[in-house]
């Protein structure tokens, strides 16, 4: 059953850890989106990964109604995250990372212009200082949905 206290990674390392190529992209994520770490491109890799396995098995299944209802559940996920807006599980295939980083709370934080930089937002975001849907959201990794996208706004500072 494993310890109830640790929680397992919700993302997987590379196999290579040493190559030039992916650390050089990794390096042009981490500056474009203002991550921390490598770990948060790994996430997202990891998220991406899973969306993929999940199309892949989905199109080599026979066509019945099971196979029909869980497309149908997968792709409305992604619309729900707003990361895909088509009906097709090829589409599925052809998502990139970016698309995963673009919903992050702390890019739309900056692309609303709430935030000058990605750095600024994710301050902002960690400091308490951003209201989704009428919460106070201080995880910058946090996925925006479609309905909450138009609900980012700046926290009013309490007791005036």
């Amino acid at each position: 059953m494993g310890d109830p206290r640790k929680q397992r990674r919700k993302y997987t390392r590379p196999k290579h850890p040493w190559r030039s190529e992916r650390i050089e992209a990794e390096n042009e994520l981490c500056k474009k989106y203002g991550l921390k770490n490598k770990t948060e491109v790994w996430r997202a890799i990891s998220t991406l990964r899973q969306f993929r396995q999940q199309a892949r098995k989905l199109l080599g299944m026979p066509d019945d109604e099971d196979t029909k209802k869980e497309a149908k559940k997968l792709l409305d996920k992604l619309n729900k995250r707003n990361i895909i807006n088509t009906t097709s599980l090829d589409d599925v295939l052809s998502l990139t990372i970016e698309g995963v980083l673009e919903r992050r709370l702390q890019t739309l934080v900056c692309r609303r212009g709430i935030a000058n930089t990605m750095k600024q937002a994710r301050q902002l975001i960690i400091h308490g200082k951003v209201k989704v849907g009428g919460k106070v959201i201080n995880v910058p990794r946090y996925p925006v949905s479609k309905a909450e996208e138009d609900t980012i706004q700046l926290a009013t500072p309490e007791g005036g």
